[in-house]
């Protein structure tokens, strides 16, 4: 293939000219000048190849620029074409590399009509697609960036807010006791004043008596002396009494000003250890691209893993405060937005964050719960065991929304954000329409413990005859699986594929039962640090699945509760 790395004219150029070349041969792949092109295509062999302006031909990209009609290795130009290895071969690369390959094909037929054929077409449409996707990625990059600037924007303007709150109120009682400080060291020091100034007055009343005195001495008849005495001795016995009346009373007793700041306040610097908690919470992606071919062909069908492939992965534990080593969970739920709420015996249901750090107490109940599960709009389900009673709890507003009634004790719950089912372990299983809050018993469904929803199937344990089922919507049964494996099942929850995940208590274990209840494993043995598991759940979006167990931080043999995370 000829030069192409400037506009000379090939020809020319080989001979040392440089005469500016106006076409390229394809054919022959060289560029010729004015005078080179003319007998070129008067030539017998030449006159029929296509041209193209030499102008033209630099538009091509450079990789095109390099493509040659003859084989790099033989020098031959390109006959045939190799569907398995998808590339033109030469004559000589047919008997070198070629010869087992079969369906070969003249090159002339696959090049025929190439850039009117629908291959042009749909590559230019992915060529589109990919430019599109790249322009929503940047955009929703970019926007994400708005976003979190504004979320950062708006945390300062609430650290801020709270300082000043803070820094407020501080000055406010500030404030106040230095106000209560004023009054009474006023009125202290008025009484001091007042007593002060009777006593000078008692003071000057004893001064003149002893100027009197001096003069009386002086110049008095013995008649003046005598009665002058008895005058004199009336006004020091009074000042003596006073004297003796101030002495006896609490005229002289200390009282001193002293300050008491508030052990609340002095707790502040002991226990206070930072202003607040910043962290990323994680989501599951909304965000959408056009699929290409591939993705759309492979999207038709989607792998669905054996159940020999499942495995757990630990992520994370939940930290649980040191006030809290008494917790009990009774139910681990991962909420849409990858936080964690816990329900605990001691009547508390708890949030944590996407770390598992815990956030705060959402809500403390009345009567003892069960199960809790989440609904819909930040709503938790809890349910109320004897009290026939199944709570809406606003996990966002820490509040009670609304009480449901049901009658039979509710253990397990159970939703897929349309209904609610509740189950109890002693009697009947109900469905409630969230939408109109109306009531119906589903027949067959007796004694169920825990209960989970899967597409539109109701999935149950049965804690005293250690077995799981599934049932239709209506109550009646698809499948029951029993095994020795599982003993005193407890929590239970699906994947997305429909693979059913126990905590077997008794056992120490998590084992999956697959989606027709024919097959089993165990993912999760005793001897992976689960002990006593209780409480499960899975986030069908993300893979996540948190696993309550007991746990000893010592040698002390005093356990409690915690939960694990996994990635399945």
């Amino acid at each position: 293939m000829a030069s192409s790395v400037n506009n000379f004219c090939t020809i020319c150029h080989d001979d040392g000219i440089s005469n500016k070349a106006v076409t390229w041969c394809t054919e022959c792949e060289v560029l010729f000048c004015e005078d080179c092109a003319k007998p070129h295509s008067k030539s017998r062999l030449s006159k029929n190849y296509e041209t193209m302006s030499s102008e033209d031909y630099h538009k091509l990209p450079s990789f095109m620029q390099e493509i040659s009609n003859q084989c790099r290795d033989h020098k031959k130009k390109f006959e045939l074409y190799c569907p398995f290895h998808a590339c033109p071969c030469c004559v000589q690369c047919i008997t070198d590399e070629h010869q087992k390959c079969q369906d070969l094909k003249p090159l002339c037929d696959i090049l025929k009509k190439v850039k009117s054929s629908a291959s042009v077409q749909l590559f230019e449409k992915d060529l589109k697609d990919v430019k599109e996707n790249l322009d929503t990625d940047i955009k929703y990059l970019k926007t994400r960036i708005s976003t979190i600037n504004t979320q950062k924007t708006k945390a300062v303007e609430e650290i801020r807010y709270m300082r000043k709150s803070i820094n407020d109120y501080l000055n406010k009682l500030e404030q106040g006791i230095l106000n209560d400080l004023e009054s009474k060291h006023s009125l202290l020091k008025l009484n001091m004043a007042t007593l002060v100034q009777q006593i000078e007055q008692r003071v000057s009343q004893i001064n003149q008596a002893q100027s009197q005195f001096t003069t009386m001495t002086q110049y008095a008849t013995e008649l003046q002396m005598y009665i002058g005495l008895r005058e004199i001795e009336k006004i020091t016995s009074q000042t003596a009494k006073y004297i003796e009346d101030l002495e006896s009373g609490d005229h002289f007793i200390e009282k001193n000003l002293q300050v008491n700041i508030s052990s609340a306040l002095q707790s502040i610097l002991n226990d206070v250890k930072s202003f607040g908690d910043i962290y990323i919470n994680t989501t599951s992606s909304t965000f959408q691209i056009k699929a290409g071919r591939k993705d759309q062909a492979q999207n038709l069908i989607s792998k669905v893993p054996g159940i020999e492939e499942i495995k757990a992965s630990l992520l994370t534990r939940l930290t649980i405060p040191k006030d809290m080593n008494s917790l009990t969970i009774l139910a681990s739920r991962i909420l849409p937005d990858g936080q964690f709420i816990i329900l605990d015996f001691n009547k508390k249901l708890l949030l944590y964050n996407n770390d598992g750090i815990f956030i705060r107490i959402v809500v403390t109940f009345k009567q003892r719960p069960h199960d809790a599960c989440f609904v819909r709009n930040n709503t938790v389900a809890v349910t109320l065991g004897s009290a026939h009673q199944t709570t809406l709890v606003d996990i966002e507003n820490n509040k009670i929304n609304q009480t449901i009634e049901v009658s039979h004790d509710c253990h397990g719950v159970a939703s897929d954000g349309e209904t609610l089912v509740i189950c109890s372990a002693f009697s009947q299983s109900t469905r409630v329409n969230l939408n109109d809050m109306s009531h119906t018993i589903i027949e067959g469904i007796e004694k169920m413990f825990r209960v989970s929803l899967f597409q539109g199937n109701i999935y149950g344990t049965f804690q005293s005859k250690n077995k799981v089922c599934c049932f239709k919507s209506t109550g009646e049964p698809l499948w029951i699986f029993q095994h020795q494996d599982i003993n005193d099942p407890v929590g239970i929850t699906l994947d997305k594929n429909g693979f059913v995940y126990l905590a077997s208590g008794v056992n120490g274990s998590i084992v999956v039962v697959s989606p027709d209840g024919k097959t089993y494993k165990t993912i999760l043995p005793e001897a992976d640090k689960i002990k006593n598991p209780y409480a499960i759940d899975i986030n069908k979006e993300t893979g996540m699945m948190i696993i309550s167990s007991e746990i000893s931080e010592d040698s002390s043999y005093i356990y409690y509760d915690t939960a694990f995370v996994y990635k399945i």
